[in-house]
């Protein structure tokens, strides 16, 4: 398997960094996109690198904002075979609230929900022996006050439209988006499917401040974090003042900027 951030919010290479998240995964079975990023720098950085977005087959979107799905249109338009696996729900409205007042809307493209590719999906799903979707309902560790400012239409966001992705192979990979249900509960999720390697965000800066969630929550997610043998990649909205408190506790904690590639 080889892993490739093709939009991500920093960027050290000759891809153009923005705030979002898209992965792109080759397996012995598959080419595939685990989100889209907001925009058309999917299909920029794609060209770049080489990379013929035609050519994917799978789609996975993580969950119902725009700065991981807002690319579906225009990803639909060059690509006229893939599937996109997305949660039913996150076809539901979703906003951010600013300074405790104003909701900006942050949904996908309500109009997408009944393309002819778009697979809607009611919880956990196996793809095929490679690929396996699942979703988290048992949120209760560690919850990440970065939340609190997304809702969707009937209040406070549950999460209950995110989802996540195991690959399987001679490692064992786990994708999430912005880990939204909390690392700790997603990993104990995938717990029994032994996963090597886990690619994603953690949500755990506030997007307007950009500053880190309170340290007693960093410092419960590192001592959770060292019970696993896993190689953690994060990125996206982690943040860069948790990944350094985190990095410095975890030898094994890695980021993953726009352009880096992993192999496994």
């Amino acid at each position: 398997m080889k892993l490739t951030a093709l939009v991500e919010n920093t960027s050290n290479c000759e891809l153009k960094g923005v705030h979002g998240l898209s992965l792109y995964v080759e397996t012995a079975g598959h080419r595939l996109l685990f989100d889209l990023g907001p925009d058309r720098t999917l299909l920029e950085n794609a060209a770049k690198r080489g990379i013929d977005l035609e050519q994917v087959d799978t789609v996975v979107l993580s969950h119902g904002h725009s700065d991981h799905g807002g690319a579906l249109a225009a990803f639909l338009e060059v690509n006229r075979t893939a599937r996109v696996y997305v949660q039913r729900r996150a076809f539901e409205r979703h906003f951010s609230k600013s300074l405790g007042f104003v909701k900006f809307p942050i949904g996908l493209d309500r109009r997408l929900m009944d393309h002819p590719q778009v697979l809607l999906l009611d919880g956990d799903y196996r793809i095929d022996g490679e690929l396996l979707l699942f979703t988290v309902a048992d949120t209760a560790k560690f919850h990440s006050p970065a939340n609190d400012t997304l809702y969707d239409e009937t209040g406070p966001d549950r999460f209950a439209h995110e989802q996540n992705l195991l690959l399987f192979g001679e490692r064992n990979v786990l994708l999430m988006g912005c880990g939204h249900c909390g690392v700790v509960n997603i990993l104990e999720r995938a717990r029994p499917y032994r996963p090597a390697i886990c690619v994603g965000g953690y949500h755990l800066s506030v997007p307007v401040t950009k500053r880190s969630v309170p340290e007693e929550i960093l410092g419960g997610i590192a001592g959770e974090l060292r019970r696993y043998d896993v190689e953690f990649y994060t990125c996206h909205c982690t943040g860069e003042e948790t990944y350094r408190y985190l990095s410095a506790r975890l030898p094994n904690m890695h980021y993953l900027s726009c352009g880096k590639s992993i192999q496994a």
